[in-house]
């Protein structure tokens, strides 16, 4: 599970990454990330009801991508937001396919600390 102090919880802030974060796209994941004034990187998932009309398939999809990302989480270098938003298909992806395009968005985005970007 992601700290608090790791998640983007308030509508302003996902707002802003959504209207000026820069986009990276792998497969069925979006990433949009912008620097912040602090010394966390935080993050947020978005999952709509286009991917699923159930809302016990789209939770399972956040838990998923949450997870994910708390493993990874000391690799992220401090000072950006975060938004993952899934596309339709991710659901049906198994934990692993969906692990392998959050390590490559990672490596997209520029946001690996330098000594581990050759460990993912």
């Amino acid at each position: 599970m992601l700290p608090k102090n790791s998640r983007l919880q308030k509508k302003k802030d996902i707002e802003r990454v959504f209207k000026k974060g820069k986009g990276f796209k792998e497969g069925f994941l979006i990433l949009k990330t912008v620097k912040n004034n602090s010394k966390e990187s935080r993050f947020g998932f978005l999952v709509s009801q286009k991917v699923s009309k159930k809302a016990v398939v789209r939770n399972k999809t956040k838990r998923r991508l949450r997870n994910l990302v708390a493993e990874k989480l000391k690799l992220i270098k401090p000072g950006t937001d975060n938004l993952f938003i899934a596309s339709p298909g991710t659901e049906e992806k198994s934990f692993l396919e969906i692990k392998k395009e959050i390590d490559s968005l990672f490596k997209k985005a520029k946001i690996l600390r330098i000594e581990y970007k050759n460990r993912i």
